[in-house]
């Protein structure tokens, strides 16, 4: 990854809406690096136009450069139509880790007594998704079978990126799959988990079994945790774990792209965990905090010269929600552009203040 320049993937309804929000915040004199911005139409009337073609393209693009940053798109439902472009992207740009971090929103009421973040950091690939399935017999006693697969070097990805990520992030690795029941598949990702730890002897960790890990979950208040998981376990928990925070309007998601036997990421594709919104395209009500740290995530992510203008970018969004600078999902009165422009400024004061200590 180069970090000089961020692929654009456009969206959908209120999802393209908000990316060009975020696009804002990443412009050269807020920041103070000089990025380039090549753009992908990833509508779903181009996608349909185009059969697909302008998705393969992005996913090279991404995959030459390191750096992608996707609005929402819309999904649609017939079987013969063009499908998920997540899908497609996931695939061709190497994506063997998703992760999605729940953290506190100023003025939010969590559940459960949560205040610190929590990343889930979970396969992107594998697992029971893509599993063949099949049925046998007739009657009661039909049966329902499913082969599903993972393989070490993806085990070893998520492993390794989750105690990168709480190295950075001084949190805690926590909790884990069901390696008691499963000791040859589950047990796969504890192994590479246990060596990982190994290899980061500074971070806290406290291996845990999936339903343990749900549980207290429930009760957790203390220091920051990374989740290892894996497909399913992952997806099931991170549509628990971002809602803990009150709302997801703060939460990022981020595939990461591995190479063969590297254990260094090539390449990042962030977006928000939101959908398109359509009832809200036009209105200028739309929350674009996630939009605006999924390109913080993508800054923090890409090296020294852009990592300071990342944290500022994530810092300057909840400190302005914390001062009442809120959009109405957030009980306040601001608009969409309104908010950005306060974290614009936000960013640039704290970036002058830095660069002059």
């Amino acid at each position: 990854m180069d970090g000089r320049a961020i692929v654009v993937l456009e969206g959908d309804e209120t999802g393209q809406e908000l990316l060009e929000e975020a696009l804002r915040v990443l412009q050269p004199d807020v920041i103070g690096v000089e990025l380039e911005f090549p753009r992908y139409d990833l509508s779903l009337e181009n996608r349909r136009k185009t059969k697909n073609q302008v998705v393969h393209e992005a996913a090279a693009a991404i995959r030459e450069l390191g750096l992608g940053l996707k609005a929402a798109t819309v999904t649609p439902e017939g079987r013969d139509d063009v499908g998920s472009p997540n899908r497609i992207l996931r695939e061709e740009i190497g994506g063997r880790v998703i992760v999605r971090t729940g953290r506190r929103i100023p003025g939010v009421v969590p559940l459960g007594g949560v205040h610190a973040p929590i990343s889930i950091v979970r396969m992107a690939v594998g697992d029971a998704y893509g599993a063949t399935e099949w049925r046998d017999g007739d009657g009661a006693d039909e049966a329902a079978f499913r082969t599903e697969r993972i393989e070490r070097r993806i085990c070893r990805s998520v492993a390794e990126f989750a105690f990168r990520e709480a190295s950075r992030t001084g949190a805690k690795v926590f909790g884990g799959p069901k390696y008691t029941v499963s000791p040859v598949y589950e047990g796969m990702l504890k192994e590479e988990m246990d060596a990982a730890a190994q290899r980061y002897p500074d971070v806290k960790y406290e291996p845990q079994l999936i339903d343990a890990t749900f549980a207290l979950l429930l009760s957790t208040t203390g220091d920051p945790l990374v989740i290892p998981a894996l497909n399913r376990d992952g997806d099931i928990l991170s549509d628990l774990v971002l809602p803990l925070f009150g709302s997801i309007a703060g939460s990022e998601s981020l595939l990461v792209a591995f190479g063969d036997e590297s254990l260094e990421p090539t390449a990042l594709m962030a977006e928000a965990a939101h959908g398109t919104a359509p009832s809200l395209q036009g209105k200028n009500v739309a929350n674009p905090m996630a939009m605006i740290l999924a390109g913080a995530a993508l800054l923090s992510n890409a090296g020294p010269e852009t990592a300071d203008a990342g944290r500022a970018i994530r810092e300057a969004a909840l400190e302005a929600v914390a001062e009442g600078h809120r959009t109405a999902d957030l009980g306040g009165h601001a608009g969409t552009t309104e908010f950005t422009d306060e974290v614009i400024r936000r960013t640039r004061q704290k970036l002058e203040v830095w660069s002059a200590l």
